[in-house]
């Protein structure tokens, strides 16, 4: 089976640690993000494995090179001048895709979730699609997808909040929403759906057509580890979170260098950063080639090169930063 990494995307939320590369491509524990992901399908025997590209193309080929590396075989596809969404990252692979069914992956997911169990879920069911869910415990702003009889049979809004009741209340019976996880299974079938050389929405153009038909759309609900690496808290919290005993709450990339006498705690060192003298560094994603002078302190921010962000729009989803002593640093409210 093949599968496809979406990594097209312009990752506006973690501007700016993507500001000369995109999402995917970001170091996450000593490899990029989309390595991560390709590491994790060729755990499970996925070997060739199509990669969209749109923003920042060279960053994904840099980052992921022909896949030997990862223990997969990379097919790129581009998408120009436009990007095409998710439904059109698949018709641009048609090609590549047509002959058997392919699982389609997020680029920018961490996780563990069985992808064996699933694909025996949707052999058995039968089903065109399969989508890859997981409780929503935290109800986090994810779309609720309803299921009936392990079939996906419709998407709601936003889950509401739990109560301070029935958190504290042993006893309540809490249904906690299903959200999807960024996982689906499809036949090839379901390129029929997708209109040429447009930008189009996988929900749009297939889940909900589809659903009109009474086609199967199976529900697979995984349980396991499941981080979407969307915004800069999320990429710093989960990097701790997963963080290897023996770094002792820093990571650091190559060439990075700390002075003796510089404090650094719970922090994401990229490429060729140097910390002098007597500096603080505490909850912290320092870019590559950021210098922090000597006695410099920074608290729960994301630093990058000033000279990267200067003369640039700064997104309107980022996060407001400020430039000071050669960078460019992002408070993480």
């Amino acid at each position: 089976m093949k599968a496809v990494i979406l990594a097209a995307g312009f990752g506006t939320r973690l501007f700016p640690l993507t500001v000369d590369r995109t999402k995917p491509a970001i170091p996450f524990l000593g490899k990029p993000l989309v390595g991560y992901v390709a590491e994790y399908l060729s755990g499970f025997g996925f070997k060739e494995v199509v990669v969209n590209l749109h923003h920042q193309p060279e960053s994904v080929k840099a980052a992921l090179g022909d896949g030997s590396k990862f223990g997969v075989k990379i097919y790129y596809t581009l998408e120009q001048p436009i990007i095409l969404g998710t439904a059109g990252a698949l018709w641009n692979a048609r090609n590549i895709l047509r002959n058997e069914t392919f699982l389609v992956i997020n680029g920018k997911i961490v996780t563990d979730i069985d992808l064996a169990a699933a694909l025996r879920t949707h052999r058995e069911s039968g089903a065109i699609a399969t989508m890859v869910l997981k409780e929503n415990i935290k109800r986090e702003k994810f779309t609720i997808i309803k299921t009936e009889h392990n079939l996906v049979k419709g998407f709601g809004g936003f889950p509401e909040p739990l109560f301070a009741d029935e958190i504290q209340n042993p006893k309540s019976k809490i249904q906690n929403p299903l959200m999807y996880t960024g996982i689906q299974i499809l036949e090839p079938e379901v390129l029929d759906y997708i209109p040429a050389e447009i930008e189009s929405d996988i929900i749009s153009v297939f889940y909900r057509p589809a659903l009109a038909k009474r086609e199967r759309i199976a529900a697979h609900v995984a349980t396991g580890n499941w981080y979407e690496l969307s915004t800069i808290p999320r990429y710093l919290d989960v990097s701790l979170a997963m963080m290897d005993r023996a770094s002792k709450g820093v990571v650091s990339g190559a060439n990075a260098q700390i002075a003796a006498t510089a404090k650094v705690s719970d922090s994401i060192l990229w490429d060729n950063v140097c910390v002098k003298d007597g500096a603080t560094i505490e909850r912290a994603i320092l870019g590559d080639g950021v210098v922090i002078n000597a006695g410099e302190t920074i608290k729960n921010s994301a630093v990058v090169r000033a000279d990267l962000v200067r003369g640039r729009e700064i997104p309107a989803k980022a996060l407001n930063g400020y430039f000071v002593n050669g960078n460019y640093v992002v408070p993480l409210v």
